[in-house]
């Protein structure tokens, strides 16, 4: 699968995952991959942890409330830094969605499927700090996604999409010369 072809296949899954585990050099790549994405001022302020010791995922899954990807037989944790860049503008959300972006990217060019789990991770019960605790996380560190990675265990269906003339234009806003 090219970069094209897999930004057409990637989309967010969220069902059950078969039991198979995601083989270590699968989980480098992805790892690799997410390390490869920019970064403001390469400040690099994204830091990946890639767990699949069974005993490990369970303890972090048993922390995530509402439960999601219980079934995957592998994640993983998206931590950041907030690193002042130019101007003392921090762009650790950019960083840390840019290298999201490219693991899911690499997620569906391995054949995996994967979700970005972000929204009740850093929301007020601070589910992140519970888990960056549990996999040893220095305190500046904040463990903001967790990626679930593994086969689908169902056809994993992507959303539909709004027509791309309601998205994009050329030239301008709503401009249809193009």
């Amino acid at each position: 699968m090219n970069a094209i072809e897999a930004v057409f296949a990637r989309h967010s899954y969220r069902g059950e995952y078969r039991p198979e585990p995601v083989p270590r050099e699968h989980l480098r790549t992805i790892l690799e991959a997410g390390l490869a994405a920019p970064s403001g001022c390469n400040k690099q302020t994204t830091s990946l942890i890639a767990v699949d010791d069974p005993a490990l995922l369970a303890r972090l899954k048993a922390e995530i409330d509402p439960p999601v990807a219980q079934t995957a037989p592998a994640m993983i944790c998206v931590l950041t830094r907030r690193i002042a860049a130019y101007r003392d503008r921090c762009f650790a959300t950019q960083d840390y969605s840019a290298a999201i972006e490219n693991m899911l990217l690499a997620v569906a060019a391995l054949g995996y499927a994967s979700c970005w789990y972000e929204g009740h991770i850093t929301d007020v019960d601070r589910i992140g700090d519970r888990l960056a605790r549990i996999l040893g996380a220095p305190e500046e560190y904040e463990l903001v996604c967790v990626l679930p990675v593994g086969v689908p265990a169902e056809e994993a269906r992507p959303p539909k999409k709004r027509p791309f003339d309601e998205r994009a234009w050329f030239n301008g806003f709503m401009r249809r010369d193009g």
